[in-house]
């Protein structure tokens, strides 16, 4: 944001000297925010003259009061809408469309596991949580203040991790966890730092297991806090790699350590052109023309990393409902193992570890029996 700062202050600063450091530097106070997964309040400030943001960010550098200040980031949604968008009138679950069925063996790990009420944090735009695609496994849901309507990127996410109508999600027996964040405007969808950490902080009390993250934005210091706070209290944190093409800079929050990133991949296992490259990839998933849900009970195709990170998420759920012991490490290190390679053999900056793989993912949870005698070829 052009105009605001997130301040935290020392412990033993009283409330007389927040006061009187906003007044002396031209703040606007607009709101606090508790945040007790890292200790730590945030005070969200305006700029009340013209100044830039890095220059009141050095303003107060050396202020003994401030234990830190940062700017409060904007962050995008990660979709890329296909060339033609239609709208299903007779899709089926497992209907031919949804190539993401076949590629990632999807029935055959049905069988197994279907998400069994794992909850699933998809932090995101609005949710239409009355689609039949989604009735019945939304769970607690979060508002960031937003009075938005239901969205298509939201909408779409929590399909593709949990469909169970007409379409198949990875996990449709998964409990859906809305966590609106993200507000539509004339750029497209966004969200600010504060209102991602609030949504990440309920997102822990909430119980969730597996969160999903299909957008990205730049290194923020709190985020990464938040972020490697929720990873120690054993979520498994899944995020959209970007779609800002092979050169752009490392995407966040899937840069982060703590977080698996994927990537996406068409029907004939390429790379999304415009995805983004680098050594914190750590698998591929489908994300080409990938048929979803849409606002109003519709349908629609969508293309992007986001998609392929709610595959991925709805995996996760899929292994957890089969091992609710699994830390993320082992989660991820599930995905990595039984991923089929592609691109440069072994792991590569484009396709990470390469496309993961369903069925073989959740029969490492699987007691040794003539199960696995059956996996599906790669």
């Amino acid at each position: 944001m052009p105009d605001e700062v997130l301040i935290s202050f020392r412990g033993n600063v009283q409330q007389r000297a927040v006061t009187n450091l906003a007044r002396s530097q031209r703040l606007a106070l607009l709101g606090t925010h508790r945040l007790p997964l890292i200790n730590t309040t945030l005070y969200r400030f305006r700029i009340t003259d013209r100044r830039q943001v890095p220059t009141v960010i050095g303003s107060l550098q050396g202020d003994r009061r401030v234990a830190s200040i940062q700017p409060n980031y904007l962050y995008a949604l990660q979709q890329e809408n296909a060339p033609e968008q239609q709208t299903a009138t007779n899709a089926r679950p497992g209907d031919p469309s949804q190539y993401v069925l076949n590629k990632l063996f999807v029935s055959e790990a049905h069988g197994l596991a279907t998400g069994g009420q794992v909850p699933v944090a998809v932090i995101d735009s609005a949710i239409d949580v009355g689609h039949p695609e989604l009735k019945g496994i939304i769970g607690a849901r979060f508002d960031g203040g937003s009075t938005a309507p239901a969205h298509a990127h939201g909408t779409a996410m929590a399909s593709a991790i949990a469909a169970h109508a007409r379409l198949l999600g990875l996990a449709p027996a998964a409990r859906i966890l809305p966590v609106r964040v993200f507000d539509a405007s004339a750029v497209g969808a966004q969200a600010t730092t504060i209102r991602i950490l609030d949504g990440l902080q309920w997102t822990v009390n909430s119980g969730a297991r597996v969160v999903n993250m299909s957008f990205t934005g730049p290194a923020d210091r709190k985020m990464y806090e938040m972020i490697a706070a929720a990873r120690r209290k054993g979520l498994v944190l899944i995020a959209a790699a970007g779609n800002d093409g092979p050169q752009a800079p490392p995407a966040y929050p899937a840069a982060y350590p703590e977080v698996i990133a994927v990537t996406a991949t068409d029907a004939d296992d390429k790379i999304l052109n415009v995805a983004n490259r680098g050594s914190y990839v750590a698998v591929a998933a489908p994300g080409v023309d990938i048929f979803v849900a849409a606002p109003n009970g519709g349908y629609d195709f969508t293309t992007g990393t986001s998609v392929a990170a709610a595959h991925v998420s709805g995996l996760a759920a899929l292994l957890i409902e089969r091992n609710p012991g699994l830390t993320p490490d082992a989660v991820r290190a599930i995905l990595v193992r039984t991923a089929k390679d592609l691109g440069a053999p072994g792991r590569d900056d484009e396709y990470g570890a390469g496309l993961v793989n369903a069925y073989e993912a959740v029969l490492t949870q699987a007691p040794v029996t003539a199960e696995k005698e059956k996996t599906p070829s790669q």
